[in-house]
């Protein structure tokens, strides 16, 4: 998220990474607008040419392969109220989203604009019985959880995704907790526990008797390399 980036680095590395950034954006997107007639408002289609695109190019969507695992989730729980932190380009959002009952909310948080953009388009082409479901917020986590009731009338999450800046996991489950948005039987689900990792957070909730928690291992996306889901249910 913006938050713990650099506010001002123009360093040669930097720089580079954020052209590198920017070229795979617009690469991206100019894919979308070409197979758009093929991918408009068919959820599946629009992941499956996703992970075509980034089988090549790689990016940092949950992929086919824990997308898998975390649909299933999804659509064993059904889950009417749910959370994501860190919605990225939307991909996470579709796949879950098109799993979703009918009548469920699925709230989306992002930080960075450039990502909310590329989002907020993706979410679009999925198609009303997706984006109808999906409400993106472009702000930081820390200020839209404490005022999630107030601001979206929710009560408690059903459902909770965590794939945003790793160190910020724990923090913003404790924030979840203290904020009364927990209730018992909530289901949490945490991308990256193996690669980049966030050992803080495996450790908390697998050692927190609030939590039962269980790992799916899995493969990063788009490549080989292990890594693998956190699954905690919260007790209370």
């Amino acid at each position: 998220m913006a938050t713990t980036q650099p506010k001002s680095d123009t360093s040669p590395s930097s720089m580079d990474a954020s052209v590198r950034k920017q070229d795979r954006l617009l690469a991206y997107l100019n894919m979308l607008k070409e197979r758009a007639a093929e991918i408009r408002g068919n959820p599946a289609a629009l992941l499956a040419a996703t992970d075509e695109f980034c089988y090549k190019t790689r990016m940092m969507h949950v992929g086919d392969k824990k997308g898998a695992i975390v649909r299933k989730v999804v659509q064993e729980l059904a889950p009417m109220t749910c959370l994501e932190l860190g919605t990225f380009c939307g991909y996470s959002a579709v796949l879950m989203a098109s799993a979703l009952p009918e009548g469920s909310r699925f709230i989306t948080l992002e930080a960075d604009e450039t990502h909310a953009a590329v989002a907020k388009e993706f979410i679009e082409l999925a198609g009303a019985q997706v984006s109808d479901k999906v409400t993106l917020v472009v702000k930081k986590s820390e200020d839209v959880i404490p005022n999630l009731r107030k601001d979206f009338s929710v009560d408690t999450l059903d459902f909770v995704f965590i794939d945003h800046w790793k160190e910020l996991y724990v923090r913003d489950l404790k924030l979840l907790e203290s904020h009364g948005l927990l209730r018992k039987g909530t289901v949490i689900l945490a991308d990256n526990m193996i690669y980049p990792g966030a050992p803080d957070y495996l450790e908390y909730v697998q050692n927190s008797e609030k939590y039962q928690t269980e790992l799916f291992h899995s493969t990063l996306e788009y490549s080989d390399r292990e890594d693998a889901v956190a699954k905690s249910i919260y007790s209370g």
